[in-house]
């Protein structure tokens, strides 16, 4: 049950494990873009810029979303863009892997901060993976992968 108790639990999973999870899914979408030679950046997000450092943008509403834009791809292809959509997903689960790993070895105490990571992590990967549209030219990125391979449309902008 939900108490006045657990509302500091509620604000520190909410201002920081989300957009932590979000900034590590938007990183697999970029770190792809780079790999392949684009250029992009990665809003953390909605509203006014704070400050920007590089392809990073922290926003005003920093918790409420994120996303990437990118373009110019030098080996620009199907299968690159496949793996620029799908890489915010690769990377949520590859650091819930790891952290799963940390946590068996020892290495790491299980903790409620470490459950919360994990559950959103999964949560971050269901729905990027949900085939929708969140707006007009702002696909999840299982609709852009759907997208790409039935239409051959490439999405430069992905949540």
């Amino acid at each position: 049950m939900f108490t006045l108790k657990d509302i500091p639990t509620f604000f520190w999973s909410f201002f920081l494990v989300l957009p932590l999870v979000s900034i590590i899914h938007q990183l697999g979408h970029t770190f792809f873009v780079l790999i392949f030679g684009g250029k992009g950046s990665l809003d953390l997000g909605r509203g006014r810029v704070l400050f920007s450092i590089g392809f990073f943008k922290l926003r005003k509403l920093y918790f409420l979303d994120s996303f990437c834009d990118y373009r110019d791809l030098k080996v620009d292809n199907k299968l690159t863009h496949a793996l620029v959509y799908l890489g915010g997903t690769f990377f949520n689960l590859l650091t819930v892997f790891i952290l799963n790993t940390l946590i068996a070895e020892g290495i790491l105490p299980p903790n409620l901060f470490f459950y919360q990571f994990a559950y959103f992590s999964v949560y971050f990967v269901f729905f990027a993976l949900l085939p929708v549209h969140y707006g007009k030219g702002h696909p999840s990125d299982g609709k852009a992968l759907i997208e790409l391979i039935k239409y051959g449309t490439k999405n430069d902008l992905i949540d």
